[in-house]
């Protein structure tokens, strides 16, 4: 036998050892994963790319997605994956964002607010439940405070922004130090959906997600919600969590040990465990 096919026989095991390596390994992890199609529609002129169920759960609430800032649906396929077990989901790459076309302006909360309502109108969703991380969070309660019959409930992950970093200055310090409490991973993510998105869409929009006081429409929000945050979110700490939960008027607050600001890419399975009850959870009209 020639060395080189030596070679690729041994590339091949060494292929198969990490497939059989890495099927165990979700065995092990018990957490179900279904999957996810892409899909396209026109909104607004613009065209809109989402993640959704390739075969979802009938009789059960839908659930959407919705990104932070500067990024795309991508970081929220580890909890769409296991929420499609369940659920019907859907994972819009907002305009503007990811493999979505870009408006001639970047829109800022209101403006996503709205287009996500465009893009639910034009897929056929008329009421879901919302899982929001980061900035995602700012848009879905300017949602839920504009278009309530849409939102049945909200899922708040890492909400922002904390009044007292509402400057580049003020934040960039509590986004590095949370950068260390995430997976290795997530950073290559993130800068492929930042050169997507361009330089000047995200000062804009970094602009659009300071501008925003988010504590001032929670109040008028009447909708079940829940807030979740990582113990080493140094985003968003606990003071601010519980100003948040308490301006939602609940006490629906979650902290999951040991876990940073993107818990729905670094901490995906334990998420999905603690959040699974809310979202089944039947609420009184």
């Amino acid at each position: 036998m020639t060395p080189k096919r030596l070679a690729w026989i041994g590339a091949v095991a060494a292929v198969g050892a990490v497939a059989l390596v890495a099927a165990r390994r979700r065995a092990r992890s018990g957490e179900p994963r279904g999957r996810l199609r892409s899909s396209w529609t026109e909104v607004e002129g613009v065209p809109v790319h989402a993640r959704v169920s390739a075969r979802p759960a009938s009789g059960t609430l839908p659930v959407v997605l919705v990104h932070g800032y500067g990024m795309s649906g991508s970081y929220m396929v580890p909890l769409a994956r296991r929420l499609a077990a369940e659920f019907p989901v859907y994972v819009p790459d907002l305009p503007g964002h990811g493999r979505s076309g870009k408006p001639e302006r970047p829109l800022g909360i209101p403006g996503l607010a709205e287009a996500l309502q465009a893009w639910m109108e034009a897929v056929g969703l008329r009421r879901a439940a919302f899982v929001g991380n980061s900035m995602g969070c700012q848009i879905v309660a300017e949602l839920a405070a504009r278009h309530p019959e849409t939102v049945d409930r909200l899922i708040l992950v890492g909400p922002v922004t904390d009044p007292e970093t509402r400057t580049v200055r003020q934040h960039l310090p509590r986004f590095l130090k949370t950068a260390f409490a995430e997976r290795l991973s997530l950073a290559a993510l993130m800068i492929a959906d930042f050169f997507r998105a361009g330089p000047r869409r995200l000062a804009d929009e970094a602009r659009f997600m300071f501008q925003d006081p988010i504590e001032r429409k929670l109040p008028e929000i009447d909708t079940p919600a829940l807030v979740v945050r990582g113990e080493k979110d140094s985003v968003v700490p606990q003071r601010w969590a519980e100003e948040v939960a308490g301006r939602l008027g609940t006490d629906r607050l979650l902290v999951i040990p040991g876990e940073g600001h993107a818990l729905n890419y670094s901490a995906a399975g334990e998420l999905l465990r603690r959040i699974r009850p809310f979202l089944r959870c039947s609420f009184l009209p």
